[in-house]
């Protein structure tokens, strides 16, 4: 087999590996990249990249961090600059040339770099990169406004600091030719002037053909992604390393002009990303050299030091003085700055151009610009959680659950989650059908969930699951179907089953998980609650009174299939907060120390002897 392709399906394997493995332990996807890549590259030599893929690395590299960045300003909607009150603007017209100055004074001062080497590796340095940004956001419950500005610093730094390493090193070009740093900056300025107006003009052109229908539906993200591509490539040959500003530009103008066939292709714009940025940081991570790490001196340790606690915290606090943001976001902010991709591929290219300028610190580029992305990764990473904890910037998050519908039946499951310990929240578009839950002191949603207002109200990031439990089997089934993208299709669960083989009813691929394991539906649990059933909690370690949908009859145990009027399990919850639904698929286990919701007739629930919980108040008379 070729060579070549099995280091692809390595590298693969590798980046996919590392995300699984953090979802599943909590640990940053992108430090495990990182340790993976460098055993499978410079420990092991099973990778090698500059030999495996020669000339076709750099092009390749840069390709995909131009789609990670235009998939990324696609994510920014201006809307979300309402909730980062002005900070990102500071940090983007002061935090810049604050950032520039303090970290040229440490690279020279501190990293002993010459003054040439040290203006444009500090002018690298502004960057936060989105690659390494984003992952960790994902991962960890921050609140809105903090994870608002974070977001957008990194995709809108990224080119910019790009481009203070364009101008620093054509000044130093061109310096030999009587041009001044004015008429340089001047001429690059213009340049990325061009480069915004190439962004936005590909992007109004999409704007103008996707509603049209000059654009077949299979064919949409295949012309998007070439479009983009197309768009660096015709930027970056006007003027290099612009190409990563055009992209911003574009997905930023795309992602705010309301585009509804946008939507179509968000699946696989993330998919593609999340492809391309665990390939490109195995890729990288993978090219160290161990011969560079010896260059490593003492004083470059200092410098990590200066950079982390000094440089940035400094940055950010003299960019947000006199600010309305609250003195604990600033610190946050100040304390998170991983750099990613752009860093280390920038450094690696001019650390090249600058040994033909005949600068010899270039060469120490690679070996800085390695270990400034491994110590923030490292320190960014595993404390992100922790800072914010301690800050009191958490939001509760993955383990609360958003019920869509204020019926009797979803408040009575919105109080007994509640008295489990369960965060909970419940959504309806009818002001008086939220009374009885507004008189109980339950969180609640007012409006349409289905509205583009909800991103800007509601933060979905605290909820893990949804359950949809309107009267309206059909409204149920697209809630499920809007939010399955978002939260999981094994985390949306609506009232009912699908019908079996009627072609009359909703296929399974259009609803949510059905909730309870014999899919009682609107009809069902209209009819239970007005016999009186009645939700109740109890330990995991006695559930097992309910394997098999065994029912309690007379206080004991009867196996066999749920029978009419049997005891039904609902939910498991963890001891660890994770909430696990019963479904017709799925029976999950429980133990000792987990919670089982169970809904059933009145005088079987007391069999069990548990803590009843009492229904609400009946709900008011609805909006005429």
């Amino acid at each position: 087999m070729n060579h070549l392709a099995i280091v692809i399906a390595l590298i693969g394997v590798i980046g996919i590996g590392a995300q699984w493995i953090a979802w599943r332990s909590g640990l940053p996807a992108i430090a495990l990249m990182l340790v993976a890549g460098i055993v499978a590259g410079p420990l092991t030599g099973i990778i090698r990249p500059e030999e495996d893929f020669g000339h076709l690395l750099e092009p390749a590299v840069s390709l995909a961090v131009a789609v990670i960045l235009f998939e990324g300003g696609l994510s920014l909607n201006l809307r979300e600059l309402r909730h980062a009150e002005g900070g990102v603007h500071r940090l983007v017209l002061l935090g810049v040339p604050i950032g520039w100055v303090l970290g040229t004074l440490a690279c020279y001062y501190v990293a002993g770099l010459v003054w040439p080497v040290a203006i444009l590796f500090a002018g690298i340095l502004v960057v936060t990169g989105p690659t390494v940004v984003i992952p960790l956001l994902r991962q960890t419950s921050v609140a809105a406004r903090p994870r608002a500005i974070l977001k957008w610093e990194a995709i809108v730094n990224d080119p910019i600091g790009a481009l203070c390493a364009v101008v620093t090193y054509e000044i130093l070009r061109q310096a030999g030719g009587g041009a001044s740093a004015l008429q340089v900056t001047l001429s690059l300025l213009l340049a990325a002037s061009v480069a915004g107006l190439i962004g936005f003009g590909a992007a109004r052109a999409l704007g103008w053909a996707l509603p049209r229908g000059h654009i077949p539906e299979y064919l949409k993200a295949p012309v998007l992604l070439v479009v983009v591509i197309g768009t660096f490539v015709g930027s970056n040959a006007i003027q290099q390393e612009t190409g990563l500003l055009a992209v911003t530009v574009m997905g930023i103008a795309l992602a705010n002009m309301g585009l509804t066939s946008l939507r179509d292709i968000v699946s696989f714009k993330e998919d593609m990303t999340i492809i391309l940025v665990s390939g490109v940081f195995v890729l990288l991570s993978a090219s160290l050299d161990l011969s560079v790490l010896r260059q490593f001196e003492w004083r470059f340790g200092l410098f990590l030091l200066t950079l982390l606690f000094v440089v940035r915290p400094a940055t950010v606090l003299l960019s947000l003085a006199f600010s309305r943001i609250p003195w604990r976001e600033r610190l946050f902010v100040g304390w998170i700055a991983p750099r990613g991709i752009v860093a280390v591929a920038i450094s690696g290219l001019f650390a090249l151009r600058l040994d033909n300028l005949g600068y010899g610190d270039g060469g120490t580029l690679v070996a800085l610009s390695f270990a400034v992305v491994a110590a923030t990764i490292v320190a960014h990473g595993f404390s992100i959680g922790v800072v914010a904890k301690l800050l009191g910037l958490t939001v509760p998050g993955g383990h609360g659950i958003l019920i869509v519908g204020a019926t009797h039946w979803g408040l009575s499951l919105a109080e007994a989650l509640r008295g489990a310990g369960v965060s909970v929240v419940v959504s309806d578009t009818s002001w008086q059908r939220l009374a009885p839950a507004r008189a109980a002191g339950i969180p609640i949603y007012h409006g349409e969930i289905l509205s583009e207002a909800t991103e800007d109200r509601l933060d979905l990031q605290q909820f893990g699951t949804m359950a949809a439990v309107t009267e309206n089997e059909a409204y149920n089934a697209l809630v499920c179907n809007e939010f399955a993208p978002e939260l999981g299709r094994d985390n949306v669960y609506q009232l009912g089953d699908a019908a079996g083989d009627d072609p009359r009813s909703l296929p399974a691929t259009l609803r949510g998980r059905a909730l309870f394991g014999s899919g009682l539906g609107v009809e069902d649990l209209a009819r239970h609650d007005a016999a009186g059933w009645a939700f109740a909690s109890i330990d995991g370690a006695d559930s097992a009174r309910l394997q098999s949908g065994a029912t309690v009859e007379a206080g004991g145990v009867e196996a066999g299939g749920v029978e009419a009027g049997g005891v039904e399990p609902l939910l498991l919850i963890r001891a660890n907060g994770g909430i696990r639904f019963f479904t017709h698929a799925s029976r999950p286990s429980a133990a000792a120390g987990d919670t089982v919701l169970i809904y059933g007739p009145r005088d079987e629930i007391a069999a069990w002897k548990p803590t009843e919980v009492p229904p609400p108040p009946p709900p008011e008379a609805s909006d005429p």
